[in-house]
């Protein structure tokens, strides 16, 4: 039966009963239920297909491992094919984040997101407070504002409109390639890595003047393995900055800095925090 779903197919398939005994054969079996599907919708020319997280409800299959064998068979197979595949997980108990990236996270936004610094600031004693209240007085007593004749000479009358235009930045799509090219990498792997379809990247390709979402550019950033300040100069031609006053943009950073370039640990753990994921 289709259960009313508005699905041009739906593939059925036979995901394996958990036995806790034999570890092997649940994994390949799991692997061979997404594998096969895949295969299914290949063959009837499908261009998108959506999973649930197959045997992890009655069958008892432990969530985390079934994402695990999910997560491989697709990546896999997406190696040698080019079709959208949509992973629906209905609730966090599937995603179990190793507790010492977790603390590597946490330690890193405690450090450089703002809204964690604000919180601690609010928690100051009295007695810290109005040391740092005395402080800010001052400095506003002895901060003299700059004369507009002391700053007339460094401000420069804006040129001709056709100056400015003629100046403009490379744009996001030409540097983007330019990196693909520098990297040594091909259009194909970057799309997968960024986990982006083939139609968004050949937007982005195609057209000079495109301005993808900040998720996009970043997650093409990460695909690239751009270092921290390469992915600064990428982020600058679409208009976008990493910002410490937004939890997404620390943690993103945190992975870049410390070179872990995977993107779908990095939505794990963006997942966890109940951030926006990155890629399509």
């Amino acid at each position: 039966p289709g259960f009313n779903l508005s699905a041009k197919f739906v593939i059925h398939t036979a995901g394996p009963v958990y036995q806790h005994w034999n570890k092997e054969h649940n994994e390949r079996h799991l692997y061979a239920a997404y594998t096969n599907s895949l295969k299914r919708a290949v063959e009837n020319n499908c261009e998108t297909i959506a999973f649930p997280l197959i045997s992890s409800g009655i069958y008892g299959y432990p969530k985390d491992e079934a994402l695990q064998v999910a997560t491989l068979a697709i990546q896999n197979f997406l190696t040698d094919h080019d079709i959208d595949v949509k992973l629906v997980v209905f609730d966090k108990s599937a995603f179990t984040v190793s507790r010492e990236l977790l603390g590597a996270v946490e330690s890193f936004i405690d450090e450089h997101y703002i809204g964690t610094r604000e919180i601690m600031r609010r928690q100051l004693l009295d007695v810290e407070r109005d040391a740092l209240s005395e402080a800010d007085e001052a400095i506003r007593k002895y901060s003299k504002p700059i004369s507009e004749e002391l700053l007339a000479p460094f401000v420069r009358a804006p040129g001709p409109w056709d100056d400015l235009v003629g100046n403009l930045d490379e744009p996001f799509s030409l540097m983007l390639l330019r990196l693909i090219d520098a990297k040594e990498m091909s259009e194909v792997e970057v799309y997968k890595r960024a986990n982006l379809d083939r139609k968004l990247f050949s937007k982005i390709r195609s057209n000079k003047g495109y301005m993808p979402s900040k998720r996009t550019a970043i997650a093409l950033a990460v695909a690239l393995e751009l270092s921290l300040d390469e992915t600064d100069h990428l982020l600058e031609r679409a208009g976008y900055a990493l910002s410490h006053a937004v939890k997404f943009d620390v943690i993103v950073e945190y992975f870049i800095a410390n070179g872990k370039y995977d993107i779908f640990e990095i939505n794990e753990v963006l997942f966890e925090y109940d951030q926006p994921l990155l890629g399509g």
